[in-house]
């Protein structure tokens, strides 16, 4: 059983190696509250800097650094329109997030559905020796 877990994991971990730099960024952007706040707010459509820098006790630099972090993990872009420039969800950006713990899920499931079988075997096992007795 740990053979199996080890070259299932092995092979999970080798099909996301390539991403692994895109999964490093994906989830230390994700880690930190202020940035999941942004993207929270950034799902009810664009905003600018100024506009996502208002409900928080923080400068518009220290929000732009934030929001850096969440454009090199691929989760929002930056476009200019004049002298306003707008930030917005990428939608594509949790695919590689969802895709890599899909694998997992998968996996667990797996798992889980083996656990039930096993119980339930030994359930009827047990009533059938009940029967017998």
């Amino acid at each position: 059983m740990y053979i199996t877990v080890v070259l299932y994991n092995g092979s999970v971990n080798l099909a996301c190696m390539s991403a692994a730099p895109d999964l490093d960024r994906l989830f230390f952007a994700l880690a930190d509250p202020t940035r999941r706040a942004l993207l929270e707010r950034l799902s009810q459509g664009e905003a600018t800097v100024g506009e996502l820098a208002r409900p928080f006790a923080m400068s518009q630099p220290a929000v732009s650094r934030h929001l850096a972090v969440l454009q090199a993990a691929g989760l929002v872009e930056q476009t200019r329109r004049g002298t306003s420039r707008p930030c917005r969800l990428r939608g594509d950006g949790l695919r590689l997030a969802a895709d890599w713990l899909d694998a997992y899920r998968t996996f667990w499931d797996d798992r889980f559905q083996r656990l039930d079988t096993l119980l339930q075997t030994m359930a009827d096992t047990d009533r059938q020796e009940s029967a017998d007795d």
